[in-house]
This record gives structure tokens, sequence and C-alpha cells, in this order.
């Protein structure tokens, strides 16, 4: 008598999280006629590339990428952009804070301010220009206490503004992705996923990422409690010194409010070992535009930030 082995039906958490991450990229682009893919170049934002590649196989993408550019940007970020663009076979737009900064419709901060907030501006002028109606997005909820109360697919006006009180309930997974002509919505498949979710996906799928999230050497100059870069936009003050030291990046942003920490994992086991005892999270460790801003990271997402 034949013995037929009976494998286990039950996801792991990686699997689980994953096939519903591809359940709500499809459900979007079957109820939405033009969606788009926010891509930063950051860990987020290419785990949900590459779930995207996963959700549309064999087939193409079937909506471009959106890259905000602040024209402050990390080298290596822009390089890996251009990189994960050409190897997916993704057709890329870019929305830029130099040109809404040139047509005048954000105030210039200067050579050395940051222009974090102005990529609303410019994001917001991209979703009208091409008429998107759907924006995908790689924000966690675990991130910051604003992104916990935002809906999988959580709606936007037409103005582009967020009232967290007019969300749509989500009850057993079941999502309304209808919006009226002008307005749009934006979709949070990686919600529910932890930073150490996120790097551990990374790990499993072996999911390519800029070199800065990895320990290396780099002028670095103490700002707020924290290791900004020396460069073109992060010039030394008085009493400031610049040193040389072992750091990564855990989270990628504008480089003007993005720190580094001190840090000599090199390689990925190294990484998921020291986010699993880590006690702050990214964006609370190292991110200036929310430990300083003088608006909450609410306010921002109610005038349409990401």
């Amino acid at each position: 008598m034949t013995t037929i082995e009976r494998r286990p039906t039950t996801l792991d958490h990686l699997e689980a999280l994953e096939s519903h991450a591809i359940y709500i990229l499809r459900e979007v682009v079957a109820e939405c006629e033009r969606p788009v893919l926010l891509f930063s170049g950051g860990k987020d934002s290419a785990v949900l590339l590459h779930l995207a590649v996963k959700a549309f196989a064999p087939g193409g993408l079937p909506f471009p990428v959106l890259h905000v550019d602040t024209g402050q940007n990390f080298p290596e970020v822009l390089a890996f952009r251009d990189e994960t663009v050409d190897r997916t076979g993704a057709r890329l737009l870019v929305a830029s804070v130099q040109d809404a900064i040139d047509r005048g419709l954000v105030a210039d901060p200067g050579p050395t301010g940051s222009r974090n907030r102005l990529q609303t501006t410019s994001l917001l002028g991209a979703i009208q220009e091409h008429g998107f109606d759907a924006a995908f997005g790689g924000a966690r909820r675990d991130e910051d206490k604003a992104r916990a109360k935002e809906r999988i697919l959580s709606f936007r006006d037409a103005f582009g503004q967020w009232d967290p009180r007019a969300q749509r309930p989500e009850l057993w997974q079941l999502y309304q992705g209808r919006v009226n002509h002008g307005e749009h919505l934006r979709a949070f498949p990686l919600s529910d996923w932890t930073e150490l979710d996120v790097w551990q996906y990374i790990a499993r799928d072996r999911v390519a990422l800029p070199s800065i999230y990895f320990a290396h050497h780099r002028d670095v100059l103490r700002r707020d409690g924290m290791w900004l870069a020396v460069n073109e936009f992060v010039e030394p003050r008085a009493g400031e010194a610049v040193e040389r030291r072992l750091v990564r990046y855990r989270t990628v942003g504008d480089a003007t409010c993005t720190g580094a920490v001190e840090s000599s994992a090199a390689t990925l086991d190294e990484v998921l070992a020291e986010v699993a005892t880590a006690t702050v999270s990214e964006r609370g460790a190292t991110r200036a535009d929310d430990r300083f801003s003088e608006t909450s990271m609410e306010d921002r997402k109610r005038e349409g930030y990401f």
C-alpha cells in the first residue's frame, strides 16, 4: 500500500504576511483604474516592489513606479533605484521637489535646509497630473502612532488630504477600493508587518537593498542626538566635529534628516540579530523630521504626506 505524504497546510508567519500583501496588491489593481507604486529606494519599498513583481508574474507590473525626489538623496539609494527599475522592467516616474521649487509651488529651504516635508506638494502634483486613483506605499503601522491609525486602504479627498475619522471599516479583510472622481486611496500592503518581519523576509527571499543598510565607514557628525552623514547637504556647524565611524542606516530618507546608527552589522544575519534586540523604532531613532519637526506625522499626513 502506497503511503501518501501529507504536507502541512498552515502558513508560517512570513508566508501569511506575503499572501495577504499579494492579495491587497491584486485587489487594488482589480478595483482601481490607474494605480502607482511609491518607491523611495528604502527597504520597505524594495520589499513592496518585490511582492508586486511576485503578485503579477509572469506578466509585467500593471502600474508604474513613482519616486518623489527631494534632490537631497543618498547617492547609493539613487543608484539602487535605477538598478532595480532596470532589473524589474518597471516604468519609472520621478516627481521632483526641485521642479516644484523652480515653479514657485514651494519655498526653497536653502542649500542645507531639509526638503522632506516639501515632498507632499510634488506627490500630490504627480497624482493629479497622471490621474492616479491609488498609490501603494510601504508604510507600516509599527513605525509611528499616526501610521497606526491608517487603514489598509486609506482614503484621500479631492485635495489629497487624510481624515482619520472618515475611513471605511475593514472587517474580515474586506476592502472597498471605490473612489469618486478626483479622490484617491493609499494602499499599504505592509501595514501589519514589523521591522523584524521585513528583515526576515528580505533574508528569506534575498531581496536586494542599497548598501547603506549594512555597516560601512562614513564621515559623520553628531547633531540632535543623531549621526548625520557629511555631504553637500550636511556640513559641520560651529562646534561640530567630523568623525569617521562604522555605521549603517535603519531607514532611508532625505540626507538632511536621516541619521545613521553605530553598527558593525555587515551581513543579513547580523542585521537580524541587531533588529531583534532594538528597543526604539527605526524612525524614532534616526529621523529628525519625526523627532524635531514643528508638525507631527499625523498633521503632515492630513496634508497629504506619505
